[in-house]
């Protein structure tokens, strides 16, 4: 129920309010001095303020000014001299509702039981707007230092409005990071947009980026913001910045700098409003050497770079980030066993974190109800190959290709021991694999 301060120079009044208020189970402070009101606004927070407008002294104008600038608290305004251009003038500066002398004590009750729903509906959006921004951090999953790095950059970066450059391979997560700055950001209820600068021809690109008028080119049959106008206030990606073409690295330049665009065909400048986070796997420094990224654009761009860390570079979140993909797939097994991790953890991953949600999602497919082992997994261990001794790896041709296979079946679990997890690695081929060809072939397991 909501805490309430009723403002009333008739103590009758302030008597049948608060009587009516504490019934509806709300918690309720009178006063009949306005002045003491003040004090007791400044010392303690109310969810709503009932005054009457007219009081010697200080008038409930003043009451209300003083309770909204404290924050958090909704005013009705109380009068017995009620006319429209009293209740416009009340609303404008700021009160929720106004009664007007006399009221229906019904009428009130409904109306502080909205009110305090209406808070209640507040707190809980901002309390979840809270968990949301602190979960957009969470996603960039991992205790190492290289991904702490990050999510610290990304938290000072995203309380400016600065032009922000993500460098590193392909995989590591450069949209997410992206998404996180918005999502910190003061823009963060606002759009969102995101572009492939890669995906798309010149002439595609510039209209998608910057929009079209009617007839500007055959097909254009209508009027069509683009990616910038969509942004205005928000944040845009530009994704694979490297692969645009020359002539429209020079016109993002001038938009980047003049806060303006034309649209294709057009003749009017719209100004725009929009935080940039640009995106790229390549070696800018490089491209600006050969001849094919302007410089200025990249100084423009490159105002707060970051990084990305490759998975190799932070081994040690490997597992996190395996258990996160797992719940996303909807793993039932629990934790991964040791065999596993330790598979996982000696791959090189050159796609990255891409590459490990790729490759455990066909692992679950592959297991399918049962829990994973090596087995599922064909990664090529640089570190510790893995091979079946050469003379099972001979086709021999008087044997044919089932004897072959019985064959390299027999020798590769000659080599591991009579492990079937390790024999299936070594063969390349899963765990059930292996059992269904020994059992065609007659194999004992």
């Amino acid at each position: 129920m909501a805490r309430i301060l009723v403002v009333d120079d008739e103590p009758k009044m302030t008597s049948l309010i608060c009587g009516t208020l504490e019934d509806a189970g709300h918690r309720v402070t009178t006063t009949t001095d306005p002045a003491e009101a003040l004090n007791l606004i400044n010392q303690h927070a109310y969810d709503i303020v009932i005054t009457d407008l007219s009081m010697p002294g200080i008038s409930g104008m003043e009451i209300m000014q003083t309770a909204l600038s404290k924050g958090g608290s909704e005013v009705i305004m109380m009068t017995a001299y009620g006319t429209a251009e009293t209740a416009v003038k009340a609303l404008k500066a700021g009160a929720a509702d106004y009664l007007l002398k006399p009221f229906s004590f019904d009428e009130l009750e409904h109306l502080v039981a909205r009110l305090a729903q209406k808070q209640k509906l507040t707190s809980l959006a901002e309390h979840y707007e809270q968990e949301l921004r602190a979960q957009t951090v969470a996603t960039f999953i991992g205790q190492s230092a290289a991904a702490q790095h990050v999510r610290e950059l990304v938290r000072k970066v995203a309380a400016t409005d600065a032009t922000v450059l993500i460098t590193g391979k392909s995989g590591t997560g450069k949209e997410l990071v992206a998404r996180m700055v918005h999502e910190l950001s003061g823009r963060r209820k606002n759009p969102f947009i995101a572009i492939n600068c890669a995906a798309l021809t010149e002439t595609l690109l510039e209209s998608e980026l910057f929009g079209h008028e009617k007839g500007a080119f055959t097909g254009a049959i209508a009027r069509k913001r683009g990616r910038f106008e969509l942004a205005d206030t928000g944040t845009i990606f530009l994704d694979e910045i490297a692969e645009m073409a020359p002539a429209m690295q020079s016109k993002l330049l001038r938009v980047l700098e003049e806060g303006k665009l034309d649209r294709v065909g057009g003749v009017d400048l719209i100004d725009i409003d929009v935080r940039v986070v640009a995106a790229t796997n390549r070696d800018l420094r490089k491209e600006i050497a050969g001849g094919r990224f302007r410089e200025d654009l990249f100084f423009r761009l490159n105002v707060f770079p970051v990084e990305m860390p490759t998975l190799a570079d932070r081994r040690e979140d490997i597992p996190d980030l395996a258990e996160h993909f797992l719940a996303q797939l909807r793993y039932s097994h629990g934790a991964l066993s040791e065999e596993v991790r330790q598979l996982l953890a000696s791959y090189d991953w050159p796609g990255n974190v891409r590459e490990l949600r790729n490759v455990l999602e066909r692992a679950v497919i592959l297991a399918g109800d049962e829990p994973l082992t090596s087995g599922e997994f064909s990664l090529e261990i640089v570190d510790s190959p893995l091979t079946v001794p050469s003379s099972s790896s001979r086709l021999d041709e008087e044997r044919g290709l089932e004897s072959a296979e019985k064959q390299m079946i027999l020798d590769a679990l000659e080599a591991a021991g009579g492990n079937k997890t390790e024999a299936a690695k070594l063969l390349r081929i899963t765990r059930r694999r292996l059992y269904s060809r020994m059992k065609a072939h007659g194999i004992e397991p």
